[in-house]
């Protein structure tokens, strides 16, 4: 499908690609992966028509539809947020408006043996079957299935795109392109704007859409979730892996021991050879060896490795005061904008010690909440305290505006470090992508993203007992993610996460606050936990649904209904698949869970090592039961859309 031949792109003093080929299939999901400017929306662009390489083809089909998210374009304003999302329609609209127009003349005309009337009922057929075949008579449920899929609410739908953030017109600009079902997809960060919900409904479009996909993202369970290939850039070179990403990361370390193994034997041998050279320089009799070596040494390929190697960078945050027990006491905390009330009578209480997440639907009031908690909106209601001693390090994107945009970015994380974290100033700046050159460069020259991270970079410098992250990983790249994800594990205060990012919380924290219809509602145990439980109750009232369903007289269903024997023949058998499998999921649930439970009881046994398999058992049997749970959730929507028919 996509045919990448001997491509180079060089701007002079930055070589992105050096004679790199590849090949996509139809229907393949690859990852393109890389440390940020390593050239991957380069070459998103690329494929997607946008700018030449310096040398090198990119083919594709004549005929390849193409959608292209890229992380930053232009947007436009004037419609309704249906409206702009139906303009993907605009044809279909053409069609019908041409077909009813066909059909209005035909009823009027009264000579049914007129060469005109012949020439009507031949235009009206051929364009009813286009109309037909493009396949979109009721694209109107369509569209608002998408939208409300990527977190957009039904009274959202007449609202004027120009009231939206960047971040939700991002969201429409998505939908478009998924609405128009292109042959490919090329999607630069989809999830940065995204909340949990949106991000998992968008998963599973993917992985049933049949599209071909090529994909650049920082959320390693998004990755994992909706690809099955994974090409790396690497200094100018690319490295194909047929797996996902996690197995990549696994392989990707083989093959840098092997690569260093290369590099050290290599470095060696050109020592022996520039010694021998050095040495018998100037001896006739040796003149002919040396010529030898000299050639030698020109004719060998240098190896390159990565330089950056984060195994070693192990960061704490510089120790603070102890606070006291409770850091954050919330009572019937309320907040309202007018009439909009973001939520009401939220009760909680954070203990010292506590990593917690916020999680819910853009606009659910997480980033309102901290605001609250960080005194910078003070009228809302109900009462909410801080506890004795606590010290706050805070996060938001503003933050990165409050960067002197005078000092370099090398001075600015001088300014900040205290003690011996002094001594790791040049690793961390390597780890935040601030390596090299680019370390000398003022603050006033970065971009917004890059001033994100050099905030986030200075928050790790700063003593602090309370921790509270505002979308800390959208401009960050995994390696740097995972020097963040570690600070923060060893951290001993108290943490309040506001992230969408799965992975990046799995494991880190231990409740989860999820904002959702104006209430805060904590939930006790990690991310995936959480998220368990709330699918397993969307199941229940899918269920609950489908049995009310059930429960209509046959009487309505004759009068609502009529259908062939056929029709009804093939919709029994379909019915019947559909309830065999999700029977065959529910009895997959109730061992898995049961498994889980007998090994809950052995892990609470005392002093257990924590070398014990028994802790990898219960990763991989979760693992299996969330996927059970999704197939029994596939099940259960078609049977009842089956019912619903």
């Amino acid at each position: 499908m996509i045919s990448a031949q001997h491509l180079t792109i060089d701007f002079g003093k930055q070589l992105l690609f050096n004679d790199i080929s590849f090949v996509i299939s139809a229907k393949e999901r690859v990852a393109l992966v890389g440390k940020n400017g390593a050239g991957k929306s380069t070459l998103l662009k690329l494929i997607a028509g946008i700018g030449e390489a310096t040398s090198g083809t990119i083919t594709h089909p004549r005929d390849l539809q193409i959608g292209y998210l890229p992380q930053v374009m232009q947007l436009t304003d004037g419609r309704t947020v249906l409206e702009e999302a139906q303009t993907v329609f605009e044809e279909v609209e053409r069609l019908k408006a041409k077909v009813d127009r066909l059909a209005n003349e035909m009823s009027q005309c009264t000579d049914f043996d007129s060469t005109e009337y012949h020439n009507l009922i031949e235009r009206f057929s051929s364009e009813s079957d286009r109309l037909h075949m493009l396949g979109q008579e009721n694209y109107r449920a369509e569209v608002e299935r998408t939208l409300i899929g990527l977190g957009f609410e039904r009274e959202d739908f007449h609202r004027p795109t120009s009231e939206f953030s960047g971040g939700w017109r991002m969201r429409i600009e998505l939908a478009k392109i998924l609405l128009r079902k292109p042959d490919i997809l090329l999607l630069d960060e989809p999830t940065n704007h995204l909340d949990i919900e949106s991000i998992e409904w968008l998963e599973q479009f993917i992985k049933t859409s049949g599209a071909t996909l090529l994909l650049v993202s920082h959320d390693r369970a998004f990755l994992d979730a909706t690809t099955s290939r994974t090409i790396e850039i690497e200094l100018g070179r690319i490295y194909d892996y047929k797996t996902n990403y996690s197995q990549y990361v696994v392989l990707r370390q083989e093959r840098l021991e092997q690569q260093r193994r290369a590099f050290e034997n290599q470095r060696k041998e050109i020592e022996e050879i520039e010694a021998f050279i050095e040495r018998f320089r100037y001896q006739a009799t040796k003149a002919i060896q040396v010529q030898s070596r000299i050639k030698q040494l020109e004719k060998i390929e240098r190896i390159e490795i990565d330089d950056l190697d984060l195994s070693h960078i192990h960061f704490r945050f510089p120790p603070a005061e102890r606070s006291g027990d409770f850091p954050i006491i919330a009572e019937n905390v309320g907040k309202a904008y007018g009439s909009h009330q973001i939520f009401d009578h939220a009760t909680f209480t954070l203990r010292r010690g506590d990593k917690v997440a916020f999680v819910g639907k853009n606009g659910a009031g997480k980033s309102t909440m901290v605001k609250c908690i960080m005194q910078q909106i003070q009228d809302y209601t109900g009462s909410l305290k801080l506890g004795h001693n606590v010290r706050i390090a805070y996060f938001s994107q503003n933050r990165a505006q409050e960067l002197d945009p005078n000092l370099t970015i090398r001075d600015t994380v001088d300014r900040a470090a205290r003690g011996p974290v002094r001594d790791k100033i040049n690793n961390l700046l390597g780890a935040f992508m601030f390596g090299g050159e680019l370390a000398d460069k003022p603050v006033s020259v970065l971009s917004g993203g890059e001033r994100a991270r050099l905030a986030i970079l200075i928050l790790l410098l700063e003593p602090a007992n309370l921790l509270i992250l505002d979308e800390p990983t959208n401009h960050l790249d995994m390696r740097s993610k995972d020097v963040l994800k570690e600070a923060i594990k060893k951290f001993e205060g108290t943490v309040v996460l506001v992230s969408h990012d799965r992975d990046f919380l799995d494991g880190l924290v231990g409740q989860v606050y999820e904002f959702s219809h104006g209430q805060v509602i904590v939930h006790l145990g990690g991310i995936y936990d959480y998220l368990s439980k709330r699918r397993m109750e969307s199941l229940r009232e899918i269920e609950a649904t489908s049995s009310a369903k059930k429960e209509i007289p046959a009487s309505q269903k004759k009068q609502t209904v009529k259908e062939d024997y056929q029709t009804q023949k093939e919709r029994s058998r379909i019915r019947k698949n559909l309830e065999k499998r999700a029977q065959e999921a529910e009895d997959k649930i109730v061992e898995l869970e049961a498994k889980l439970q007998q090994i809950e009881a052995e892990l609470s046994a005392p002093n257990l090592p924590m070398t014990s398999p028994l802790f990898g058992d219960y990763e991989a049997i979760q693992k299996q039961l969330n996927q059970a749970m999704k197939v029994w959730e596939e099940a259960m929507e078609k049977l009842s859309e089956n019912e619903s028919i």
